[in-house]
């Protein structure tokens, strides 16, 4: 069986998207706390632009990949499992970037000059970090569910 160019891309992106998910959020970020150790404030702000080009893959991917979905299959796609979990990844990247983010950056910003954690924005701080890191999770999860959906 012959596989086209949009189906390659779409596997391609498909790979790159829950790929650079779970390498950021769980190997990357991580290792930045880790290594940084009381440079806290300069892993956040590496993990952040990190999770800012994962959230941007995410929202070029989702949407192609919806729009390929509905191309090959047209109402159908409406059917597919495949089609309504990449709409809730997309979605949750929306939020997760547009939403909380903004939110983060702006407590970040009034903390200034002290770091975010010891400033009195820290509970609101640790809430919508708390909002944000469920909602990335859920996204890497549904993620699984889209590499084992892909052909189907």
């Amino acid at each position: 069986m012959k596989i086209s160019l949009s189906d390659s891309l779409a596997l391609v992106l498909i790979t790159a998207w829950v790929g650079g998910l779970w390498a950021i959020g769980y190997l990357a970020a991580p290792a930045l706390f880790y290594t940084l150790g009381e440079n806290r404030q300069l892993a956040g702000n590496l993990a952040g632009t990190m999770f800012t080009w994962v959230a941007y893959l995410g929202l070029f991917s989702g949407i192609y990949l919806l729009a390929h979905r509905v191309a090959r299959y047209g109402l159908n796609a409406f059917k597919q499992a495949f089609f309504w979990t990449a709409l809730v990844m997309l979605l949750l990247a929306l939020f997760g970037h547009f939403g909380v983010q903004p939110m983060i950056a702006q407590l970040k910003a009034q903390a200034m000059p002290a770091d975010v954690m010891h400033s009195v924005f820290r509970d609101r701080f640790a809430t919508w970090h708390g909002v944000a890191s469920i909602a990335y999770l859920v996204e890497s999860l549904l993620g699984l569910v889209l590499v084992f959906k892909a052909r189907s």
